[in-house]
């Protein structure tokens, strides 16, 4: 089983910020799947799954808000004994420009709040991610930012984003990384 996590956080007047862009590109595979996640309150978090070939793939969106998600992230590996090398974290990313994506094997956590709990819980920054650009910042602080709701304009670009981070998506559970990385990097 792959673990595919979305990270952002829980609520309506968060839906369109900046801050929920991995909850977007997850939130897309349910949608063109026809899923509906269930709640989970002991793994803490939103879940549903799709069966790809013989691949199962669990797709979870953290109930935890985003500087706990390693939370939920740590609570679903050890119930289904996923390893850490079958998991992907999708997040946003500051300093990529809107529109771009990064893979990357490892790393440290950037600043990001999300990713920082995730690397806590799990003991490692040997964590495979998903960078979902959200940049360029304006002069004003981050934390205010990321809570900003997408204008219209950024939206539509955002749409051919989580297209391409879905075809990256799959390409990188069927090919790897480093194909993935020079595919869509």
């Amino acid at each position: 089983m792959k673990l595919i996590v979305g990270l952002g956080n829980i609520g309506d007047k968060y839906i369109f910020t900046r801050h929920n862009a991995g909850f977007m590109v997850i939130d897309s595979f349910a949608l063109n799947s026809n899923l509906n996640y269930r709640e989970n309150s002991k793994l803490k978090c939103l879940m549903t799954n799709i069966r790809d070939g013989y691949e199962d793939y669990l797709l979870i969106k953290p109930t935890t808000f985003m500087n706990l998600s390693g939370e939920a992230v740590r609570a679903v590996m050890d119930y289904y004994k996923i390893k850490i090398e079958d998991i992907l974290i999708i997040y946003d990313d500051l300093s990529l420009e809107l529109g771009k994506i990064r893979f990357r094997a490892n790393g440290s956590d950037g600043g990001h709040n999300g990713i920082k709990s995730v690397i806590k819980h799990l003991g490692t920054n040997n964590i495979a991610r998903l960078k979902i650009g959200i940049g360029p910042q304006p002069n004003i602080p981050s934390e205010v930012f990321v809570l900003q709701n997408f204008s219209k304009e950024e939206l539509d670009i955002l749409k051919s984003t989580i297209s391409k981070a879905k075809d990256g998506i799959e390409c990188y559970f069927k090919e790897g990384i480093a194909i993935a990385q020079n595919k869509f990097n």
